[in-house]
């Protein structure tokens, strides 16, 4: 059995090294994508987990599967395709220090999963689907993800769902709100972002997280705040935490997949259906989240980033 099963992208971050003299960057590789990123946080965490994705025949979508055995994830329901290429993410900084993403993905083989090459059997051993959008943005990958959340939900099982907004992915904006609606009503727990909750609904992150409860049926809440921490909500109540601010930060991609992966550690541990966590319960698994992921910023990438639950414990103590 497994605790946690993700369907979704499994990629090569690139991120920057070091500039060059002509002003062009040297990059280094980073194995990630949203979904193994929260994966990798949650088998940090002593969960068991498995990985639905699709990845090229080539070097580095042989090492991705390497990489995902390496850190404890079953990669079993990970498809090597020689027709593609795996997907490539460039990560850069415009001039006021922003995260601006590229994509080489025209297609990329995250694209390319098809529906009757997901292993239902996989998600049948598993407590939770969780998914995003990255891969809803093309088909045949959107069915895929459709299917595959709709069997786990008529199989009882927990769906929890992170938009992960990536705007340059999208030939149609109003397609990216439609494909997250779809998201928001066959899941259980969403972690979003506070920009999410801006380009989505126009409204403060309490409005959003209200709508999310009441307007789509969400049970759960987590809106990150990046280094202001987290807000989060269920029909119990509401509340906030505070980020961890005096850290050296490095890198934050995949820092909000840890968030999302260390939240629902702590709501698996804790053993209750989303709707029944307490606020009190909710404030110390966001404590938790919003911790991990700030100290994944202390390191490149995501999957590797994870850091140990002993440093954590010890950084919310304080």
């Amino acid at each position: 059995m497994y605790d946690v099963a993700a369907i979704g992208e499994l990629l090569i971050d690139f991120t920057v090294d070091r500039i060059q003299e002509d002003g062009y960057p040297v990059m280094a590789a980073h194995p990630g994508g949203a979904p193994a990123n929260f994966l990798a946080a949650l088998t940090k965490y002593g969960k068991k987990t498995a990985m639905i994705a699709k990845v090229g025949d080539d070097a580095l979508g042989r090492q991705l599967v390497q990489t995902l055995q390496q850190v404890g994830i079953d990669g079993r329901g990970v498809l090597v395709d020689g027709s593609v290429f795996t997907t490539l993410a460039f990560v850069t900084r415009d001039a006021n220090g922003e995260r601006e993403f590229s994509f080489a993905r025209k297609p990329g083989a995250d694209m390319l999963l098809m529906a009757d090459e997901v292993p239902y059997d996989l998600i049948d051993q598993s407590k939770v689907l969780h998914f995003g959008t990255v891969c809803m943005t093309n088909e045949p990958s959107r069915t895929a993800h459709y299917k595959a959340v709709e069997y786990a939900r008529q199989h009882g099982k927990l769906v929890t769902f992170d938009p992960n907004l990536r705007e340059l992915l999208w030939a149609d904006l109003e397609d990216a709100k439609e494909q997250m609606f779809w998201g928001f009503r066959h899941a259980d727990v969403v972690k979003i972002s506070d920009n999410e909750v801006e380009f989505l609904f126009g409204c403060s992150v309490e409005e959003g997280a209200e709508k999310l409860l009441k307007e789509f049926g969400v049970k759960l809440v987590f809106v990150t705040l990046g280094k202001d921490g987290c807000y989060f909500a269920n029909g119990k109540g509401s509340g906030r935490v505070p980020g961890v601010t005096d850290i050296n930060v490095v890198d934050t991609t995949g820092a909000g997949d840890i968030f999302g992966g260390s939240a629902v550690t702590g709501l698996l541990e804790l053993g209750k259906a989303p709707e029944d966590v307490t606020v009190e319960e909710m404030a110390k698994i966001a404590a938790f989240a919003c911790t991990a992921a700030s100290l994944s910023t202390t390191n490149l990438g995501g999957i590797f980033s994870v850091p140990e639950r002993a440093a954590v414990e010890a950084r919310v103590q304080q």
